[in-house]
């Protein structure tokens, strides 16, 4: 099975998006084919053995729309150079509309200032045009009127007609049959006016069929102004990676798209650097707000790795490239942000199958109703303005909104805060988990040993850490690295170095330093060398009892004193566990540590349960026991060493720094290592489907309430009938409610 993702143009509703879905899903070999009508992308994954590409591209085309092969961006943020053809075509919408508003007034003037209601006066029009006098005239100028409006609309008349020859009638459609009847008959009674002046001149309908057209193409401009917002998330990640770098070796600025894996670039202070890459020379603070949406400025080293688009504040940074093309940090980001637009929800579905019968059925329901009407014994004018009024007013535009206009925008706010979400279908499923599994190491805790407590037998705790410093400078070993990360913090290093040392497998060291015999070490060590350590005793058990690694220190067989080295937990660890419990959680504490060490952190940070002593192997199997018996469960990891356990749940998560995310491993990539990220995660969700559920219900209860209307029930009961012209508002008033409420979402605070 391949799956491939197409660019699909020509669609302008939902019923178009079902017509391409239902047209490709009848292809021998095709598994599954999801349409976005927002992202006007289709993912389709089929057999190749049955089906090539061109059948499926010309299946497409067959169907009346566009298709061609998704090209993904070589480059994260390719500049655009000229005018954005969104841009450009929403101007040009914006500028068809302001003519089409113009004519669509002065017709409304004409037609409707002679025959105001309640017994208002006529408005002023000269003799030359009057209804009464020079009908023909009047005839022609709403002719001549509506003739600018109609040209202004061409493109529902060419897609309508276009899509209904093809058998897929769209929402296009629907607009074009009630226009043109309405213009087609209006030209009839013009004709026929010489005949009986005064019985045809009131049939004259030029302003139903310009100002429906203006008030579609209204709906359809703020709804295209405000769909460009829905994208704002990628436009604003691919704006973050300069055009050009600045090669340190030759001081020459190039295309960012030349740079390779190797160059050395230098970043002068203010400027976005162009690629990723490690700081092989100079300091600075680097703000990676627009990528892991870390709010605080991120020191930078020589060793630091950078984030391409991220901004060098006040230092020059020398920086070696290690990502180019879609290897970068940002290029994975945007494509990661982009597949979750352009995959559906399950809860689109329902939406989509309505569509796909929708057009049709709202055709025959306006024939149907304009039979009956005919039947009743009502004339061709009145019946014509029902059959136009029910298929105006008959939009599935909203219906097909309605979801993909919430996801992006969800989608897009979780990319601002540093929340990647791989699909809509995961979005909509993150809010139902009721249990949430954390591993330890490098998730609750920092996944980085540092000294926890410095306990000296007889002199000073900066004795004690210095001579500690100075002899596990010359190790390897992690712990060793936490104590002299320790005294560098509090400018404890001498400089001193051991004159020689012995390492001790599984026991520690022995070295000389300052002419004095210093062993570092655990119990064993001290015990072998004769050192007595009962003073502190206790207190190590107390800390191994922790899950901490104690470790004794003594000179010339004296114990100098004891330091704790833990991985500690994170500040946030804590607080994010009781906004999880605030939401109706259960929280577990899954990890390899001893059921003593594990209970002890478990207890620091507020979890319900704890599952110690489990293997890597084996996380994955705990997670199915939970699913077994019922539970919905978010795993949260590092992405690498538990992608199987990631894989198992409900939702997987992975929580680490931006320049390392396992992708691929995930369902959710928090790029910030901050455990707070977890209940955001978790409310956006939920935000997300309350959005998509009340897009939906105004959009079914919109269609459910008005077509009735249209259709003349109200005036079957005493009522008024509904003209086209309000059916036309009322339309395209309903997407732009869609969309707004969608865009509503993107102002919540996580």
């Amino acid at each position: 099975m391949r799956e491939e993702v197409y660019d699909i143009s020509g669609m302008h509703c939902a019923a178009c998006s079902a017509s391409v879905e239902k047209v490709t899903r009848r292809l021998p070999g095709v598994e599954r084919s999801d349409v976005n009508l927002v992202a006007e992308r289709m993912t389709i994954v089929y057999d190749e053995t049955q089906v090539t590409p061109e059948q499926i591209v010309a299946k497409v085309e067959k169907a009346g729309f566009g298709a061609k092969l998704h090209q993904e961006k070589q480059e994260a943020a390719p500049v655009q150079t000229g005018e954005d053809p969104e841009e450009l075509e929403l101007r040009r919408k914006e500028r068809e509309l302001i003519v089409s508003a113009i004519f669509s007034c002065a017709l409304l003037y004409v037609s409707m200032g002679q025959m105001l209601p309640f017994g208002l006066p006529a408005l002023p029009l000269p003799d030359l045009f009057s209804m009464h006098t020079h009908s023909m005239n009047f005839a022609v100028l709403q002719l001549m009127l509506a003739i600018p409006v109609l040209y202004c609309g061409r493109n529902f008349f060419i897609n309508g007609f276009q899509a209904l020859f093809h058998g897929n009638p769209n929402m296009d459609s629907l607009v074009a049959i009630g226009s043109a009847c309405s213009f087609v008959y209006s030209v009839v009674m013009m004709f026929l006016i010489t005949d009986d002046v005064h019985g045809h001149v009131h049939n004259l309908y030029y302003e139903s069929s310009a100002v429906v057209l203006t008030l579609v193409s209204l709906g359809k401009f703020m709804e295209s102004r405000n769909m460009k917002k829905t994208k704002s998330a990628i436009t604003a990640l691919m704006r973050l990676t300069p055009d050009t770098a600045l090669l340190a070796d030759s001081g020459k600025e190039v295309p960012t798209s030349s740079v390779k894996a190797g160059d050395v670039l230098l970043v002068k202070p203010g400027t976005r650097i162009p690629l990723d890459g490690v700081v092989t020379k100079g300091e600075s603070s680097v703000n990676e707000a627009m990528l892991t949406g870390e709010s605080l400025p991120v020191e930078k080293a020589e060793g630091s790795e950078v984030i391409g688009g991220s901004v060098n504040e006040n230092g020059v940074l020398y920086v070696k490239v290690t990502r180019v093309g879609e290897d970068t940090t940002l290029s994975r980001i945007i494509r990661f942000v982009e597949d979750a637009q352009g995959k559906k929800a399950p809860i689109s579905r329902t939406a989509d199958r309505v569509a796909g019968i929708f057009v049709p059925t709202v055709i025959a329901i306006a024939v149907l109703a304009a039979v009956i009407w005919a039947i009743a014994g009502k004339d061709f004018a009145f019946v014509l303005r029902v059959f136009t009024s029910v298929l105006v007013i008959a939009c599935p535009c909203a219906l097909g909104l309605a979801t993909p206009t919430a996801i992006m925008v969800g989608t897009g706010l979780g990319a601002k805060h540093g929340i990647l979400i791989r699909s809509g279908e995961i979005l909509e499923v993150t809010h139902s988990v009721d249990t949430v599994v954390l591993d330890k190491t490098g998730t609750v805790t920092k996944g980085e040993p540092a000294v926890t407590e410095v306990c000296p037998a007889g002199g000073t705790a900066e004795g004690l850490l210095t001579i500690a410093a100075a002899v596990e400078s010359v190790s390897q070993h992690p712990l060793a690295a936490a104590i002299v990360q320790a005294a560098q913090e509090k400018d404890l290093s001498t400089g001193k170095r051991p004159e020689h040392f012995e390492l001790l497998p599984g026991r520690g060291l022995r070295a000389a330093l300052s002419g004095r015999t210093v062993l570092a070490g655990n119990r064993r060590l001290m015990e072998e060398s004769g050192v007595d350590i009962s003073a502190l005793s206790e207190k190590a058990d107390a800390l191994a009892g922790q899950g901490e690694t104690p470790m004794f220190f003594a000179a010339d067989g004296a114990l100098l004193g004891l330091i704790s080295v833990a991985d500690p937990v994170k500040e946030t660890s804590a607080a994010a566990i009781a906004a999880l419990h605030k939401q109706g959680l259960r929280v577990v504490l899954l990890t390899g540590d001893s059921r003593a060490a594990a209970e002890h952190i478990g207890a620091l940070v507020g979890v319900d349960e704890v599952i110690p002593e489990v293997l890597p192997e084996e996380k994955a199997v705990h997670v199915q026991k939970l699913e077994a018996a019922g539970r919905k469960v978010m795993m949260v990891g590092d992405g690498i060493n538990d992608a199987p356990a990631l894989t198992a749940a409900t939702v997987g998560c992975a929580i680490g720094s931006g320049s390392d995310i396992a992708i691929e491993a995930a369902d959710i990539v928090l790029m910030r290592s901050d455990l707070e990220d977890v209940p955001r995660a978790l409310r956006l969700s939920a935000l997300t489907l309350r959005d998509i559920k009340q897009n939906l219900f105004w959009a079914f209860c919109y269609n459910t309430i008005g077509i009735p209307i249209a259709a003349g029930l109200l005036y079957a009961l005493g009522g008024p009938l509904l003209s086209p012209m309000f059916a036309g508002a009322a339309m395209s008033l309903s997407s732009v409610c869609v969309v707004g409420n969608a865009l509503r979402l993107g102002t919540v605070k996580l």
